[in-house]
């Protein structure tokens, strides 16, 4: 299992947004050092302090030139086309390649309510436009000229330079949150990039298998190739002691980042979205592929301790902060605390046959030199975990 970062340059409080983005790079140069696999950068609009990586194209590109051997994710681009045109995704992520010397991984993802509502798209629109930025992309990448014609795209003779550094093109992932998208993922024969932070160990197993099965049964990927993969985010936060991970405040800091992402993404609102779609899986009469088979299974068993907590914040309630976390601790949705503490629970997701293990070091209200601390402990023990 490679050890990653996973980055959303987190602002809270407000203040210097440079030094932010400073505190950022710096962190990288060290995640360079120390050996980690990939950094990942989010996109998100209008979000506050919740995310200052509005432009994570520029950042990476940033990046590129202050490191040299980690690999650089895009986690992952919004790809309905007025989010970023398909065109614009292929030739940003070809020079990214380039200024890099091949080290871009390429995620793509749908978005949430409030980013469609700000780019004014319809959502009936995102998931077939997602779908065609994966059968265009890579085309744009491997083909000298594409021509398509849809509602969205009318493309004739195009074609894009530089082409990219990696042969055939870069590895390409989806960012995924529910059962179907990582079905979806699988089938598409790109890698899935999901999050532990609100899931039991026992659910992200299941979700690797189902992955896992869709990916076996890829035969016409959208690639040149089958990027069999999965990587998981979570918070980690590592100090010399499990004490002085808690002095240091992980449990404000995992508090903070629940309450804030459930209100940013109008997580009410995009749940009752799921449930719609998960029901129509489980009542398709022809069974609903493998997320349906993996919905009817859960279907009786009732709410976990981790999903009652995140209905009481989606409600309003005004969770303590000791009892989310010790909530999410005992799920292992987090990882905090000393080395050998993270060694552990780094072990048991390696166990499931995670491949990318992203760590969300850099986390609401704790200090850079904290993330420091965090990232360079955690990243002592990454020869234990990434023996290619």
């Amino acid at each position: 299992m490679k050890i990653d970062v996973f980055n959303e340059i987190q602002n809270r409080g407000g203040g210097d947004e440079g030094k932010a983005y400073a505190q950022a790079i710096e962190q990288a140069r060290l995640a360079d050092e120390l050996g980690y696999g990939c950094w990942w950068q989010v996109e998100h609009h209008g979000a506050g302090e919740f995310s200052l990586s509005s432009a994570p194209e520029l950042f990476l590109a940033a990046l590129s030139q202050v490191t040299s051997r980690i690999r650089l994710g895009h986690s992952a681009v919004l790809a309905p086309s007025r989010f970023n045109h398909a065109v614009r995704v292929a030739e940003r992520a070809a020079m990214l390649d380039h200024l890099s010397g091949g080290r871009v991984e390429l995620g793509m993802t749908r978005s949430t309510i409030p980013e469609w509502r700000l780019f004014n798209i319809d959502p009936d629109d995102v998931r077939p436009q997602t779908a065609e930025a994966f059968e265009l992309v890579p085309r744009f990448w491997t083909e000298d000229a594409v021509t398509h014609h849809s509602d969205t795209y009318r493309l004739d003779g195009v074609s894009i330079t530089p082409k990219p550094v990696q042969r055939p093109h870069p590895p390409l992932w989806q960012a995924a949150a529910s059962p179907a998208s990582f079905e979806e993922a699988g089938r598409r024969g790109v890698g899935v990039l999901g999050t532990t932070f609100w899931e039991s160990i026992e659910r992200v197993e299941r979700m690797v298998k189902l992955y896992r099965d869709a990916a076996a049964a890829c035969t016409s990927p959208v690639g040149g190739f089958v990027n069999n993969q999965i990587g998981f985010f979570t918070f980690v936060h590592c100090a010399e002691t499990d004490e002085q991970a808690m002095r240091n405040g992980a449990a404000a800091a995992a508090a903070w980042y629940t309450v804030t992402a459930l209100n940013f993404f109008e997580a009410g609102q995009d749940f009752m979205r799921a449930l719609e779609h998960q029901q129509k899986l489980m009542s398709d009469p022809t069974g609903g592929g493998l997320a349906g088979e993996f919905h009817r299974a859960e279907a009786g068993a009732g709410p976990t301790p981790g999903q009652q907590l995140i209905g009481r914040i989606i409600q309003g309630e005004d969770v303590p902060e000791d009892e989310l976390f010790e909530v999410l601790s005992a799920q292992q949705s987090l990882i905090v605390g000393s080395p050998e503490t993270c060694r552990k629970k780094l072990r048991a997701y390696a166990d499931l046959g995670i491949d990318r293990l992203m760590c969300l070091h850099q986390i609401g209200g704790l200090s850079h030199e904290q993330v420091m601390t965090s990232i360079r402990l955690t990243g002592e023990l990454i020869p234990e975990f990434d023996t290619a």
